[in-house]
């Protein structure tokens, strides 16, 4: 792994849901039921469409907030609260992965599709409460979502930082698509590698992959 690809990075953005805390913790399942049944009681549907507009609001509009907001009108406020009103029994801390993003040179910042306070409690429990200098939930993007560019400009823009010393880690393989057309180092956090253009590097161990760069 080409350590000198990011000796330029002063800024290192990570996503938060299935990036700093393994899918097996399986959080998104539980995101995804407390989506569809905020669908079913906002838009009065069946649990079935619920889960169907779920999805392809997500599909098509980057996030099922964004869609609901464009088609919708929804007030984003009482929607974040509820979809991530979640246990976190399951996610453990990782003593590793606290000291490797902790070394690392510059900023470090954390940017999710999902709210800050939300992100700030999963990086309680993970036992990474200081290891960054911001934390970005999807308010901060004026409510745009990843994978739209002017979502990702809007959080540099508010972060004082510069894509072209940027790099982003993200588990979903589209929302590196507008960050490296904008200059970013990318790096795909998966068990499974894709392979595409706009992703430079893969990794299934965070932790791992960053202590090889400092």
């Amino acid at each position: 792994m080409p350590k000198q690809d990011f000796t330029h990075v002063e800024t290192w953005v990570f996503d938060l849901d299935n990036t700093l805390y393994p899918p097996s913790a399986r959080l998104f399942d539980q995101i995804e039921a407390r989506m569809t049944h905020f669908v079913m009681e906002t838009l009065r549907v069946s649990h079935a469409e619920a889960d169907r507009l779920r999805h392809a609001y997500w599909r098509d509009h980057g996030t099922t907030l964004a869609g609901l907001m464009r088609l919708h009108d929804l007030d984003p406020g009482p929607y974040l609260h509820a979809v991530h009103d979640i246990s976190l029994d399951h996610l453990e801390p990782d003593a590793d992965l606290g000291a490797a993003i902790r070394a690392l040179p510059g900023r470090r910042i954390v940017y999710t599709n999902g709210s800050a306070p939300y992100a700030e409690r999963v990086i309680d429990r993970r036992g990474l409460a200081g290891a960054f200098d911001a934390v970005y939930g999807v308010e901060h993007a004026e409510y745009r979502p990843k994978p739209e560019a002017e979502a990702f400009e809007t959080v540099l823009r508010r972060d004082g930082s510069a894509a072209a010393r940027a790099a982003m880690f993200e588990d979903d393989p589209r929302n590196l698509s507008a960050p490296y057309a904008m200059g970013m180092r990318t790096v795909h956090v998966a068990p499974d590698r894709v392979e595409a253009a706009h992703i430079h590097h893969h990794t299934d161990d965070l932790g791992g992959f960053l202590a090889r760069l400092v």
